[in-house]
């Protein structure tokens, strides 16, 4: 039997609200994107209360302190967004080429728009791309990145493969994501702004769908431990964790091993 048509979920105010056990979910994620391409940073600063001003440059730090010494050439900087953190990626290694990559054109063209007039822009590209299909030759770049991307991935073991298949082998992924935090105590404080709070302040905005799955978002990702094995399994031979903000956010590491077969 054929399976009924969906426009998927859509919250009270028309705004896209994904929902991972339907089949649009992939496309509904992309039009909550567009939706929100226009107001996703400075809503970020203010729903973190500016502590992502501080994550993504702490994320660096950690990678400087795991990976391998030695140069990084070329950078792949997936679901850029706005193109924060392939900004900071290129500044932070001044002789890297950077490749910042979306599968949403309205977030692209902000990240372009934002890099225009910045010194690090002649080292910056942009490319269209689904970090389940990336459209790069194996063993393309020394350094991958990607910012609160992988709870939005449809299936994150694939990516993990995609992302691991680009890399050379000694080359390092960097996936900076929301986690649990580590206390229990701090984690009831940090739930009732961030499954209240954020929602309502995303209402305020028109935009009750993409805050609202926010919270259902993070109930989707694995554990630290899980992630880890995830990327172990994906190919990566030396992973960590690295929690910031007393667990809120995590750095979460691996260095590629040779391609194997679900690389080839």
């Amino acid at each position: 039997m054929a399976i009924p048509a969906t426009d998927g979920r859509r919250a009270a105010d028309g705004s896209p609200f994904p929902d991972r056990t339907l089949p649009t979910f992939e496309r509904d994620v992309r039009r909550m994107f567009t939706h929100i391409a226009e107001r996703y940073e400075w809503f970020d600063h203010v729903a973190s209360l500016g502590n992502d001003y501080l994550w993504r440059p702490r994320a660096l730090w950690d990678l400087d302190r795991f990976r391998p010494t030695g140069p990084i050439g070329r950078a792949l900087d997936l679901g850029c967004g706005t193109g924060e953190l392939a900004r900071q990626v290129a500044r932070h290694y001044p002789g890297a080429r950077v490749v910042a990559a979306d599968f949403t054109g309205a977030m692209l063209r902000r990240a372009e728009a934002a890099t225009r007039a910045r010194s690090e822009a002649d080292r910056l590209d942009f490319a269209r791309a689904t970090a389940l299909r990336l459209p790069f030759a194996a063993g393309s770049f020394d350094l991958v990145t990607n910012a609160f991307v992988a709870r939005n991935l449809a299936n994150l073991p694939t990516a993990l493969a995609e992302m691991h298949r680009v890399l050379r082998p000694g080359g390092v992924l960097l996936t900076l994501e929301i986690t649990e935090p580590l206390s229990p105590t701090f984690g009831r404080l940090f739930h009732a702004y961030f499954d209240r709070v954020v929602p309502w302040l995303g209402a305020a905005v028109r935009s009750a769908g993409p805050y609202a799955y926010l919270p259902e978002s993070l109930r989707s990702l694995p554990p630290r431990e899980a992630f880890r094995a995830a990327l172990g399994h994906a190919g990566f031979v030396r992973t960590a964790a690295r929690p910031q903000s007393l667990g809120i956010v995590t750095t979460f590491l691996g260095e590629a091993g040779a391609p194997g077969p679900q690389s080839r």
